[in-house]
């Protein structure tokens, strides 16, 4: 790996790219209240007015913020992205569909040897970006961060809290039950459509990457949905969840040793009562067929347009909670991530925070494209301790029945 260069080699600690839409504005917002007074920090998107519009808005709370410093960048210019990666240590990026957009600026950032944190919850978008790009990241130094947000730091930093509970050296197994209330943007709308409109082409696509990377010869790990059965501790239906989170908590597993010689988890969301889950899963079912479709995608991608998302009240009433239990080495331990509204206001502070912590902590000496749990692990988890998620040990270990 290339030797990182110090804090004043680079005009800026951290750039915010896309940071005139929905998710980009809180996270500005986030930034403005919470970096500390010595992080030298921009604003980068297209628009150069609706930057200058967004700043006034900043100022106005916050005068000191009247200089902020703002940069033109566009996704279909990547001499432009190329400029920012080089002039800066971190790039966080709330621009998507990452599909459609996001190449150029992991592009840039591979390059320059620049950290990189997004948003995406796109398995695909991943999987192409560590086949066309892990390898130069390495050489340079950059560490490609992707899916800082609700996907998926909560279960990948929330399994990574479990197994620190557990004995260390011993076969693990974690499950992970995902409850919340919330709704969504248009960017979250166009970006889920994106995913589910190409099911082939990220079959493929995670097959290339399985055969391309190496994997512990040494360990055994499993991740993925789990089951569909009722949880009596729970009081309710525990259901396969699909996402990209335990895809990424079985990459933690493969990069750190302490989960393990034979590590497992199953990811699952609750529901309480049997009818809605059959109505929700034949609502997925309905998206994923108008998916395939052309005029649907666009009919229901037109539903909320990208800048459009929750107001703050009902960011207000949304909230989210993870529970995990945990076993190994006869001891079991259930522990918990929670917060408010996951997918602006706590995403927002999940990848400020991660922008953050990737510029200014001790971390471990890490390079490509990496994990949260494997980039930030401990330290990125205090950040989000002491930014209002909770992360916390429900039941403490003790023998397994």
């Amino acid at each position: 790996m290339r030797r990182r260069e110090t804090r004043t080699q680079r005009a800026y600690d951290v750039v915010l790219f896309g940071a005139t839409g929905f998710a980009g504005e809180l996270t500005a917002a986030y930034l403005a209240a919470h970096a500390p007074a010595e992080a030298r920090w921009a604003l980068a998107g297209r628009d150069q007015e609706k930057l200058r519009r967004l700043r006034d808005r900043l100022a106005a709370v916050d005068p000191k913020l009247s200089g902020l410093a703002l940069l033109h960048a566009d996704s279909t210019d990547p001499a432009s992205l190329r400029a920012i990666a080089a002039d800066t240590h971190v790039v966080a990026t709330t621009v998507g569909p990452y599909l459609t957009y996001g190449e150029p600026l992991v592009a840039a950032c591979a390059e320059a040897g620049t950290d990189y944190a997004d948003l995406t919850g796109e398995p695909e978008f991943v999987d192409l970006m560590y086949l066309r790009h892990h390898a130069l990241a390495r050489s340079t130094g950059a560490r490609i961060v992707h899916s800082c947000g609700f996907d998926a730091i909560p279960q990948d930093l929330g399994v990574h809290y479990t197994v620190a509970r557990l004995p260390e050296g011993v076969p693990l197994r974690v499950e992970g039950f995902v409850r919340g209330s919330g709704t969504i943007s248009g960017g979250t709308l166009a970006s889920a459509m994106t995913a589910l409109s190409r099911p082939v082409g990220m079959v493929r696509t995670a097959a290339a990457r399985r055969r391309a990377e190496p994997r512990p010869t040494d360990r055994t790990i499993s991740a993925g949905p789990g089951r569909l059965h009722r949880r009596r501790d729970l009081g309710a239906w525990a259901a396969p969840m699909p996402t990209i989170d335990p895809q990424t908590v079985g990459r933690s597993a493969a990069a750190l040793d302490r989960y393990g010689p034979d590590f497992r988890y199953r990811a699952h969301m609750v529901v309480d009562r049997l009818p809605v889950l059959v109505g929700g899963a034949a609502g997925f079912g309905a998206l994923f067929a108008a998916a395939q479709l052309p005029p649907a995608r666009r009919w229901l991608s037109g539903r909320l347009q990208p800048g459009e998302g929750p107001d703050a009240e009902r960011r207000a009433k949304s909230w989210f909670a993870v529970r995990f239990a945990g076993e190994g080495g006869g001891h079991r331990v259930v522990t918990e991530v929670s917060g408010g509204d996951p997918g602006y206001e706590e995403t927002a502070k999940m990848i400020a925070e991660s922008a953050l912590c990737l510029a200014f902590d001790d971390l471990p000496e890490t390079a490509g494209q990496v994990t949260t749990a494997a980039a930030m692990g401990e330290a990125l988890t205090e950040r989000l301790m002491r930014a209002g998620l909770v992360f916390r040990t429900v039941s403490p270990p003790r023998p397994s029945p």
